[in-house]
């Protein structure tokens, strides 16, 4: 292919010969046929440049990506020629795919030159990169080659785990519920832990006097719940769960909580299982324990979307009572305004509530929440404040209704949501609730 700069250079040897023409006289003839010689010749360009054969390529990219976290992917271009060359490619991407293309580099003779790029996909799901297309050119850089290279990968990207990594690294920032530090297990029962320093507000009984006169510092003992619960994790995959939040949607943010809430069950010993639905059960993983677990349970989970459709929570509730035998903690990821409207839902709810422990969690409403917090200057303004104050009263007097049967419901902001679902499961197994 022709690059820009042989046409500068054509076209600056045309206006070249066409003065000469109108100031000497010379034949068009002589002038077609000078430019067609410069044409001609800077095809020895090509000569200047290696052969397709004489490049190889590879691409370097994980199996997996984070939903929207940056990762770099490598691409190594290796030259068996002894020719230089300058490069820029186009890798096969999807669409969904942050794409920082074209990248440019310089090849040097019989070597290998590595050149990466940052991308980021902000769409969960399967994908397959394909193909590599690769364009050079030689120093003069009058002609440019295209090579289509075949380089088929398959990568998933999956929830973004930055919670739940950061969960596994410091569980104490996660132990909070409604701004007071969950301790372990205050009373002495339950299985013991090890044995910390003091703080205050422990139980004295449980100063631990042989370690303090040791060390000669006061020591306390630390009991936790015993393991060996049940915990079901729901996650609503219906319509209003593909409502867009600042980073995401609903759907998003519950994965990503659900996968935190799962670490920390896995961790201390509980058994874990995941049904997701909307208008039917699209996942379901059996109860199991042990770390390993939270893979089977993120590979079945990975590529969940938000249907449009209305959640069956009828459905869900009494597919969940044949499957879920045992005593669990039912903690369902979902819309709480929707739910309150699903009147015969209660029903299968109270039946399920003789059984398991249920706790609802969803993503507080940054709209409503705007509305009711803001001052009104004009009628407009002043009505749909109104509408917003009348749909949270709603809310809460529906949510009273629920609570006083024993089915609890809370809700968090968005970027707290993963905090505030661990933060109620370790205080339901901390006062043995379950």
């Amino acid at each position: 292919m022709p690059t820009k700069r042989l046409l500068f250079v054509f076209l600056g040897i045309s206006a070249f010969f066409i003065l000469l023409g109108v100031l000497t006289n010379v034949s068009w003839t002589y002038i077609i046929m000078m430019n067609v010689i410069v044409f001609l010749a800077s095809f020895l360009d090509l000569f200047f440049s290696p052969g397709r054969k004489d490049l190889n390529f590879q691409r370097f990219m994980p199996e997996e990506m984070e939903r929207d976290l940056p990762y770099t992917i490598k691409i190594e271009v290796e030259n068996y020629s002894k020719r230089p060359f300058s490069f820029a490619f186009v890798d096969d991407l999807p669409q969904t795919f942050r794409r920082p293309f074209p990248v440019s580099g310089i090849g040097h003779k019989e070597a290998v030159t590595e050149v990466s790029y940052v991308t980021s996909a902000p769409v969960r799901g399967d994908y397959g990169v394909t193909k590599l297309y690769f364009r050079y050119k030689s120093t003069l850089g009058l002609w440019e080659k295209q090579k289509t290279a075949e380089l088929p990968q398959t990568l998933k990207v999956i929830p973004d785990m930055t919670e739940t990594k950061q969960y596994l690294k410091d569980a104490q920032r996660f132990l909070l519920h409604e701004g007071m530090k969950i301790r372990k297990f205050q009373s002495g029962s339950g299985e013991f832990a090890q044995i910390r320093k003091y703080a205050a507000g422990d139980d004295p009984r449980m100063i631990n006097w042989r370690q303090t006169a040791k060390l000669q510092e006061v020591m306390t003992n630390e009991y936790e719940p015993e393991h060996g619960k049940y915990i079901t994790i729901l996650i609503d995959c219906g319509r209003m769960m593909g409502a867009e939040l600042k980073k995401g949607n609903r759907l998003e943010r519950a994965l990503e909580a659900a996968m935190t809430v799962t670490a920390a069950a896995l961790r201390k010993g509980d058994y874990v299982s995941v049904l997701a639905f909307s208008k039917d059960v699209k996942v379901f993983v059996p109860p199991a324990k042990g770390m390993e677990h939270m893979q089977t349970i993120l590979k079945s989970i990975y590529h969940l979307q938000a249907d449009p459709v209305e959640p069956n929570y009828g459905a869900v509730f009494s597919f969940l009572e044949t499957m879920q035998k045992k005593r669990s903690l039912l903690l369902l990821f979902s819309d709480i305004r929707t739910f309150l409207y699903e009147e015969n839902t209660l029903t299968y709810l109270m039946r399920i509530r003789q059984r398991h422990l249920f706790l609802m969690i969803g993503v507080e409403d940054e709209v409503i929440k705007r509305r009711i917090n803001e001052s009104p200057d004009q009628v407009e303004h002043a009505m749909i404040k109104t509408i917003a104050q009348q749909q949270m009263l709603f809310k809460k007097r529906e949510k009273a209704k629920w609570e006083n049967q024993g089915l609890l419901m809370m809700e968090a902001d968005e970027e707290k949501l993963a905090v505030a679902a661990v933060s109620y499961y370790i205080d339901m197994m901390n006062r043995n609730l379950l």
